[in-house]
C-alpha cells in the first residue's frame, strides 16, 4: 500500500473532475481524495506514483508533496468491516429449505 500526495494545478471543477476521473482509471487505487482549498490530490492503493505523476501532468502543471507507505489502521478498519458482516448475516439469516420430489410413476399404457 503506498499513499501519495500531489499539488495539480487545477482551474475549477471541471479540471477537478477530469483529474479525479483520470486517476481512478489506474489499477489499483484504494481511495482518492482530493483538497479543493489547497489543490491537493491523496491517493492511495496498490498502484504506480509515476505513472499516476506522468498522466497528471501530461494534462496539469504537477507538483509531489510526498509518496511512501500508507498508515494501516492496525486492522480496525478490518475488524469493524466483519463485525457488520456478522451482524447482516445474523439479521438476516435465510434458512436452508429443502425439498423432496418423489420420482413419477408412468401409468402402464397400452395402445392399442
Amino acid at each position: 500500500m503506498k499513499k501519495l500526495v500531489v499539488k495539480v494545478n487545477l482551474h475549477d471543477d471541471r479540471d477537478r473532475s477530469k483529474a479525479m476521473q483520470v486517476v481512478s482509471g489506474f489499477g489499483g487505487i484504494g481511495s482518492l481524495s482530493m483538497d479543493s482549498k489547497d489543490n491537493k490530490l491523496t491517493v492511495s492503493g496498490d498502484f504506480d506514483p509515476v505513472k499516476v505523476v506522468n498522466k497528471l501532468r501530461k494534462s496539469w502543471h504537477t507538483e509531489i508533496v510526498s509518496v511512501g507507505a500508507a498508515k494501516e489502521d492496525d486492522g480496525k478498519k478490518d475488524d469493524q468491516v466483519a463485525n457488520l458482516v456478522k451482524a447482516y448475516e445474523a439479521y438476516y439469516s435465510s434458512p436452508v429449505t429443502y425439498y423432496c420430489v418423489p420420482p413419477e410413476e408412468t401409468p402402464n399404457c397400452v395402445i392399442c
